[in-house]
């Protein structure tokens, strides 16, 4: 897996997903099209697992969390960005989500859980919030964000 096989990849995702509202019928209808015994979520998270050994995902660190946007919202991602963050029994900061944020979760170790969900797909509407926060073991989650739109509070 490169990063372009990666963009790949997700420009497929994303093209399923422009227009459609940020809410929890999307989080059950990609858990049920997209769930984790799907080739698309067992792609995504090769993908990730692989990006992050090999050093091109996750290149920041702070505070005990390995973060980094590997694409910038564009036209071949309807308009999405992406951002893979690799956590480990910690919470991140506060953050709102102005147009709302799919999440991935990809249990690396252990029973991880995001926000308590187990391994598969999470959807935050517009105007929520959240102090992302992952429990049970080491996880990545990828973030796809709408324009990019994220408003860190703390």
């Amino acid at each position: 897996m490169t990063p372009e096989s990666f963009h790949s990849e997700l420009a497929l995702l994303t093209a399923e997903l422009a227009g459609r509202p940020l809410d929890a019928s999307l989080q059950q209808w990609l858990n049920t099209r997209h769930g984790t015994a799907s080739r698309a979520y067992q792609a995504l998270a090769h993908a990730c697992r692989t990006g992050v050994a090999a050093g091109w995902l996750c290149q920041r660190e702070a505070g005990g969390i390995r973060y980094g946007r590997i694409f910038k919202p564009s036209a071949d991602l309807h308009g999405f960005s992406v951002d893979v963050v690799d956590m480990e029994d910690i919470a991140g900061p506060h953050h709102v989500h102005p147009e709302g944020e799919i999440d991935l979760v990809v249990p690396v170790d252990g029973d991880a859980r995001f926000d308590g969900h187990p391994a598969g797909w999470v959807v935050c509407p517009p105007g929520s919030g959240h102090r992302p926060t992952v429990t049970g073991g080491r996880a990545l989650v990828l973030y796809l964000l709408p324009q990019g739109a994220i408003r860190f509070t703390s």
